[in-house]
C-alpha cells in the first residue's frame, strides 16, 4: 500500500506501536491480521450499492448521509471503521446542475470498505494528474459526456477524509425496489467516472 507522503511519519508510528503492543504482550499479531482480513473480505461494492439505494428511497436516509455520512452509515449496519483509522466519509451528490469525480492525487485514498479494491485506474499516475486539470477529457475516456453547463466538482481524498458519489437516480425507476435498484448502481458511478 503506498501512503501519502505527509502520511509517512504516521505510518511508521503506527508501525513502532504495534510492535511495542506485541513486545509487551498486549496485542497478538495473529489476531490483528485476522481483523484486517475480515474487514477486506467484507470490503465491497455492494455496500456502497446499499447506501446509495436507500438514499434513493428513504429521503431521511438521504438526509442524513449526505450531512454527516459517518452517522448515517449504521442505519444500516456499515461503518467507515475496521481499519487502523477511521476515516470521515463525504457524501456529494450529483444533480442535473452538479456532477461529481472523486480522486486522490497523491496516492489512492478510497472509502475501500463501500467500494472494495479500488480499480488499477483509479491508482494510476494519469488519471489523478488528468482528472483535476482535465476533468470533462477523463470523464469522455470513460465514455460520459456531462451537458456543457454541468459543473465539474473534483474531490481530493486524503489520510482523513473519503468521498462517495451519490448518483442521481435514474429516471424511470420509481417503481423499483430497493434491492432492485442496489442492481442499477455501480462503483465507476460512486466514484463518479459515469452515471447510473
Amino acid at each position: 500500500m503506498t501512503d501519502h507522503h505527509d502520511d509517512a511519519p504516521i505510518a511508521a508510528q503506527v508501525r513502532e506501536l504495534e510492535a511495542l503492543l506485541e513486545q509487551k504482550g498486549l496485542l497478538d499479531p495473529r489476531e490483528l491480521d485476522q481483523t484486517l482480513e475480515a474487514f477486506a473480505a467484507n470490503a465491497s461494492p455492494a455496500n456502497g450499492f446499499r447506501v446509495v439505494a436507500r438514499a434513493w428511497v428513504d429521503g431521511d436516509f438521504k438526509a442524513k448521509l449526505l450531512d454527516n455520512a459517518n452517522e448515517a452509515l449504521p442505519l444500516i449496519g456499515l461503518s467507515m471503521g475496521g481499519g487502523l483509522q477511521v476515516q470521515t466519509l463525504k457524501v456529494v451528490e450529483n444533480t442535473p446542475d452538479v456532477h461529481n469525480v472523486i480522486v486522490c492525487t497523491l496516492c489512492s485514498c478510497y472509502p475501500l470498505g463501500l467500494l472494495g479494491p479500488s480499480p488499477t485506474w483509479y491508482k494510476s499516475p494519469a488519471y489523478r494528474s488528468r482528472v483535476v486539470s482535465h476533468p470533462r477529457e477523463v470523464l469522455a475516456q470513460f465514455g460520459f459526456t456531462p451537458p456543457d453547463d454541468t459543473e465539474i466538482r473534483v474531490w481530493d481524498a486524503n489520510a482523513e477524509m473519503r468521498y462517495l458519489v451519490l448518483p442521481q437516480r435514474p429516471a424511470g425507476t420509481e417503481h423499483l425496489t430497493e434491492e432492485e435498484l442496489r442492481q442499477r448502481v455501480t462503483r465507476n458511478g460512486l466514484i463518479g467516472t459515469a452515471p447510473v
